[in-house]
């Protein structure tokens, strides 16, 4: 096996057509470009240089192997480039997976803080489930994940971000309920409107009830927080929903905060990678702004 370096000598003596050059753009001596020619010529069995008045051409057999020489320091160049380029977020891609609503909600001031200090990162956001972005960041289609916790596996690492408070919701139509206190068991008498059974907090509100004793079961089951607040404002039903993301819709009226007689408890929203596994240099630094 010949030395790459060997390789990379010959390509510069060959370019300017000079060793004394040649050593000049490698920072070399002259007579170590010459020995590393002759290294070359002895590994080959063939002479690769004339020499002339102004420095040396290539010989026919040194004109072929210059022709592929070439060809694969320009690939080095440009590998050399571009992770010059990633390493300086110049180019690259950052890919997240998670719900709608948390991009919406929560990811969508981050991802544009960064997308002005990074232009040059395209963005991929892949919507799902929890199960569903798990299972993108194990395929390698995403580098992390935004969802709420717990999440449990040996594979994944989970990073803790905001604490999020879900609460029950109603609008104008249910306006009687605005001031009272209600029971588990009176709420249940109300249509009800939850998320899809595999998102995290339908799961999350399921086992609260049942640890009361109670099931919920819905009347209207949706796959956007949109969707929520536009049921629950239209009075089709008390919506389950992050107050977070309903601010504006509860400083305007539009919806209200159902008083329950238990205290709901907050949730976590973490960001899964894959453990063990390094991140990208675009997935270490909007990491390290969201934090």
């Amino acid at each position: 096996m010949i030395n790459h370096e060997l390789y990379k000598v010959f390509y510069w003596a060959a370019k300017t057509g000079s060793l004394s050059k040649a050593a000049k753009s490698l920072f070399i001596t002259q007579p170590s470009v010459s020995h590393a020619i002759k290294q070359l010529e002895d590994s080959f069995g063939v002479i690769l240089f004339y020499r002339n008045s102004k420095g040396v051409n290539l010989t026919q057999e040194g004109v072929i192997l210059y022709s592929y020489i070439e060809k694969s320091q320009i690939l080095i160049t440009l590998a050399e480039e571009k992770m010059a380029a990633l390493k300086n977020l110049d180019s690259g891609e950052l890919r997240i997976g998670g719900s709608d609503s948390l991009f919406k909600h929560y990811l969508l001031p981050y991802l544009e803080t960064y997308h002005q200090k990074h232009p040059g990162i395209k963005l991929h956001l892949n919507h799902g489930t929890t199960p569903e972005t798990i299972a993108f960041l194990k395929e390698g289609k995403i580098d992390l994940g935004v969802v709420r916790m717990p999440i449990v596996d040996s594979q994944l690492e989970v990073l803790k971000g905001i604490e999020l408070q879900d609460c029950f919701v109603a609008g104008v139509h249910y306006a009687e309920l605005k001031d009272r206190v209600l029971s588990l068991e009176l709420l249940l008498q109300y249509p009800i409107v939850l998320f899809s059974r595999n998102s995290r907090v339908r799961m999350a509100i399921t086992e609260l009830f049942e640890s009361y004793g109670y099931q919920i079961k819905p009347e209207i089951e949706v796959g956007s927080v949109d969707l929520l607040i536009e049921f629950a404002r239209k009075g089709l039903g008390i919506s389950y929903i992050t107050k977070e993301f309903i601010s504006k819709e509860l400083e305007e009226g539009s919806l209200f905060e159902i008083q329950l007689d238990i205290k709901m408890p907050p949730s976590q929203v973490g960001f899964m990678i894959m453990r063990n596994m390094p991140l990208s240099n675009a997935a270490n630094k909007f990491l390290d702004l969201v934090k």
